[in-house]
């Protein structure tokens, strides 16, 4: 029944961000939705998405190429999405274009992103929108965080968020009464963009995973968030300021942990579980043994995915942290469902130049249980914590009892000694490039990113070869005595 009294809202705009493929919650956010709806009326009930509605760790997200996401977002009547990095960045055009062309019922929106090859949008992709809730016209504005160096890869062009909410702001704002800024951009860039870009009412944020309980009013600008994984719903109430005849504000992000799941959604969620376990039944391998992993120290899996990472650069030197691995590999078929359960993590492989110095700076915290054991969050790690270091290329031999950063007696690298002062090609991670984990790698150059490729991929071709195999099981860390 709709909502009639003279305090009722105009509308109530209502934005998820960061679910992260949380499904469940996803399907309670429907319900409380769908209760918004039937307490306000359709047409006064406006549902949007800042992006990273997908993540590839979860099984239905990575066995449907996202099409379980698309599904449970038209099922709950959203009418606008933006890309986070999660979707922009872990699936290819092809990929986008089924997705977000064929199968959504609603637009989705994001002015900062261009195919390379076209120099435009592609027809699904617009930069902004006007959708008329109640009297009001909203204007809806999408960007997403401009990680050009890997998007290049992909095929797109990613510009400037802040110029391009600014052109869209300038074409908008004459024409609606709201004006609303998806931003898949992070805390300190939204805070920025309401210093300095005059005319928006609202922006609602993502990417950092902040949760903003109350806005922060930055000029005449309301920042907010509703955190991630699908634990809160944004809310916003708009009504029309009778004195001066323009629109308010009432901001609030409510927990969903209480809601039922709507049952049209969990059916969805079902039916992609079962058709994703089918697709990811294809064995890749058979193995005559056991493939084991530690995160405290060398184990055969982890070599096997360093000497990978390796052989995929073309470098001297293959390095990886434990961490990564979920899990080890039992005798017998190995199937591609249990190589993204074990390595669900949308990290891509690359390429660097690296000194000496860096490296054995890294391998000597490696040794460390302040290291091995250290939480990692965001930057596409999807594990708990960082482990130590696998490598490939390398002999080193240490000596546990020394102190810490002098307990390498020797390197060497390829069966040449080890030299400090020199640069070596590395095999790694994307997710070193960042600074996270072992800080010292970031100092890489000529850095070359490995796209659509994740470090998955990596291991599913090494697991096919008998050779490394046979070669993950030798020893490349060697503990001496005193």
């Amino acid at each position: 029944m709709n909502e009639t009294s003279q305090d009722a809202p105009e509308v109530v705009l209502l934005y998820s961000n960061d679910i992260h493929s949380r499904l469940e919650q996803a399907a309670k956010m429907a319900s409380y939705i769908a209760d918004s709806r039937r307490m306000h009326g359709t047409d006064r009930v406006l549902a949007i998405d800042i992006g990273d509605h997908m993540d590839r760790m979860r099984l239905e997200t990575e066995g449907s190429d996202g099409l379980v996401n698309i599904e449970l977002l038209n099922e709950a009547g959203y009418e606008a999405v933006t890309l986070g990095n999660n979707e922009g960045l872990t699936f290819t055009v092809e990929q986008l274009e089924q997705a977000y062309s064929r199968e959504a019922k609603f637009m989705t929106i994001c002015a900062n992103m261009r195919r390379t090859d076209k120099s435009d949008q592609p027809e699904w992709l617009q930069p902004s929108t006007i959708i008329r809730k109640g009297c009001l016209k909203i204007g809806l504005i999408g960007v997403t965080a401009a990680f050009s160096d890997f998007y290049t890869l992909l095929g797109w062009d990613v510009t400037d968020p802040l110029e391009e909410v600014q052109a869209q702001v300038s074409a908008l704002r004459s024409r609606v009464d709201v004006l609303v800024v998806m931003s898949h951009l992070g805390l300190t860039l939204d805070r920025r963009m309401a210093q300095e870009v005059n005319g928006i009412d609202l922006i609602l944020g993502g990417h950092t995973h902040h949760l903003l309980e109350e806005p922060e009013l930055i000029g005449t600008t309301r920042v907010c968030a509703a955190g991630k994984f699908g634990e809160y719903i944004g809310r916003i109430e708009i009504r029309m300021d009778p004195v001066t005849d323009r629109p308010s504000y009432s901001t609030v992000c409510v927990p969903v942990a209480a809601y039922e799941e709507q049952p049209e959604a969990s059916d969805i969620i079902k039916s992609y579980k079962n058709t994703a376990a089918e697709r990811l039944a294809i064995v890749v391998t058979k193995l005559a043994s056991p493939m084991p992993v530690r995160m405290d120290r060398e184990s055969p899996l982890g070599n096997l995915l360093a000497a990978g990472l390796r052989r995929w650069a073309g470098a001297e030197i293959g390095i990886v942290n434990t961490g990564q691995l979920l899990g080890g590999l039992a005798e017998g078929d190995v199937t591609e469902g249990e190589i993204h359960a074990l390595c669900p993590s949308p990290i891509n492989p690359c390429g660097m130049r690296l000194t000496g110095r860096a490296i054995l700076r890294a391998l000597e915290q490696s040794l460390l249980s302040e290291y091995i054991d250290k939480p990692i969050r965001g930057f596409g790690f999807r594990g708990s914590v960082l482990g130590t270091l696998a490598v490939d290329g390398m002999n080193i031999h240490w000596n546990p009892d020394r102190p810490a950063f002098d307990k390498i007696v020797s390197i060497t690298v390829n069966d040449e000694p080890f030299d400090s002062n020199r640069v070596y090609t590395v095999g790694t991670i994307d997710m070193f490039t960042f600074g996270v984990g072992y800080e010292t790698i970031k100092s890489g150059t000529e850095i070359r990113y490995f796209l659509p490729e994740f470090i998955r991929n990596v291991l599913a071709e090494e697991l096919r070869s008998n050779d490394a195999l046979a070669d993950c099981r030798r020893q490349r860390w060697i503990p001496e005595e005193a």
